[in-house]
């Protein structure tokens, strides 16, 4: 199984957080149901092209979440998460991804106002087309 996930070299945040991150919002998210199976550290390492440490932190801190399980011997799975942890996971990655967007913003000059402008203006376009 290949994650539509992505690391950036670029990016302030580290690579094992910032998979965490993505595969923790597929699962919030439903496209990764409870029972599915992950990629190998191994394999997901290669496949982002980043060291096997990173993956296995990354895996490690998803499963001390309580977000995915390792059974020795058969592979690592998207645990079943209850409501409330699922919805608290969700409300932080999008805070989270909101928090980033606003550093942008300062980091390219925006003022509160400009960045207000700009969010509405995401937020009207965005479902006014859905």
């Amino acid at each position: 199984m290949v994650l539509p996930i992505k690391v950036s070299e670029e990016s302030r945040e580290p690579i094992y957080h910032q998979i965490e991150t993505q595969i923790q919002a597929l699962i919030v998210g439903g496209q990764l149901q409870p029972g599915t199976p992950l990629p190998s550290i191994r394999v997901l390492a290669s496949h982002l092209s980043c060291s096997v440490i990173t993956t296995r932190r990354a895996y490690h801190n998803l499963e001390n979440s309580g977000f995915i399980k390792t059974v020795q011997g058969k592979g690592t799975f998207v645990r079943e998460i209850d409501t409330i942890l699922k919805e608290e996971a969700k409300n932080k990655v999008l805070y989270d991804a909101l928090q980033k967007a606003i550093e942008h913003g300062i980091q390219v000059g925006c003022t509160k106002d400009e960045i207000m402008t700009i969010f509405e203006e995401v937020m009207k376009n965005h479902f006014n087309k859905n």
